[in-house]
């Protein structure tokens, strides 16, 4: 199943959104990681940076991606998609660690106290623009499917969550005014930051060791697998078979589906073959935007091969 150069446009202009939003994020957190001197909002600007750099590359990845299949590139350019999204959490990975063991360096010294007034209501700021542009990557990304544009979205959407309970977190000193709480606030922006940094790593992790099975052409996720079997079976089953035999890979956003299918008769139909497949397709087409499906005969080894050899 391949898609049109409509969409290719769609995908990049939504992703053209993401990145000057992302370029505006950085600049203005960068300011304000100076101006306050605070490591919490130092921690959105070098991650929204990293997201900056290795967003860019994902522009010109694009067109790549609704390539189709050949003889020298079987699986297209897909695992293109796939290597780029792990190169992207190895490094968002990397850059939380250094972040943790900076603040905790800090924290050992004695801490810092910081305006967080002023960092509070530019968190709450920067999560209503998050808001925006987590809609407007959903909205865009309906009837597309992107796993760049939804690793985007979810970026956005974490960004969103994480700067309101910044914003609350910061508000802490003027809603607890007791004398036990001052000996915590030179620490509270390093305890803002390291428990940040501790709710944003699963993410990055877990695209990793996704990418990681699709670049090694592992089945995807079980659930995938037996949504598949459940799609596919009911309309194969009603012709009658003894055996079916699922390859399933998955390469970026797209996946190769063969289903090795033994019938009960020993004659097939090759129309009837067709028409099978083509049902199939139209299943599959509902639940998933980019596929390659194809159905195959399971030729059984009898042992019958070889006598007719020796004639």
């Amino acid at each position: 199943m391949h898609v049109g150069r409509k969409t290719q446009k769609r995908e990049k202009s939504a992703m053209s959104v993401s990145l000057y939003g992302n370029l505006l994020f950085v600049v203005i957190e960068l300011v304000m990681a100076i101006l306050t001197g605070s490591q919490a909002v130092l921690l959105d600007a070098v991650y929204d940076g990293v997201e900056f750099v290795m967003l860019l590359p994902s522009l010109f990845l694009i067109p790549f991606l609704y390539r189709p299949s050949s003889e020298q590139h079987p699986f297209g350019y897909t695992q293109i998609e796939t290597l780029f999204i792990v190169i992207k959490g190895i490094t968002m990975t990397a850059v939380t660690f250094g972040l943790i063991f900076n603040n905790i360096n800090l924290m050992i010294h004695g801490g810092h106290i910081i305006s967080f007034n002023t960092v509070a209501y530019f968190e709450l700021f920067a999560c209503v623009l998050g808001i925006i542009v987590t809609v407007y990557l959903y909205i865009k990304n309906k009837s597309m499917h992107s796993p760049l544009i939804n690793m985007e979205m979810q970026g956005w959407r974490m960004d969103s969550v994480v700067s309101l309970g910044m914003a609350c977190a910061f508000l802490l000193p003027i809603c607890i005014p007791f004398a036990w709480f001052k000996n915590l606030v030179p620490y509270l922006d390093q305890i803002i930051t390291v428990v940040l940094s501790l709710i944003m790593i699963p993410t990055p992790i877990r695209t990793v060791i996704t990418g990681i099975r699709d670049l090694m052409l592992i089945p995807p996720e079980e659930e995938t697998i037996e949504d598949i079997k459940s799609t596919v079976e009911p309309i194969i089953g009603i012709y009658g078979h003894k055996n079916l035999y699922y390859d399933i890979v998955r390469t970026g956003r797209k996946l190769w589906i063969s289903v090795y299918i033994t019938f009960d008769k020993d004659i097939v139909s090759l129309s009837k073959f067709k028409l099978l497949q083509d049902e199939c397709i139209l299943a599959l087409t509902k639940k998933y935007p980019d596929f390659y499906f194809e159905l195959l005969p399971d030729i059984e080894f009898t042992g019958l091969e070889e006598n007719l050899n020796s004639f």
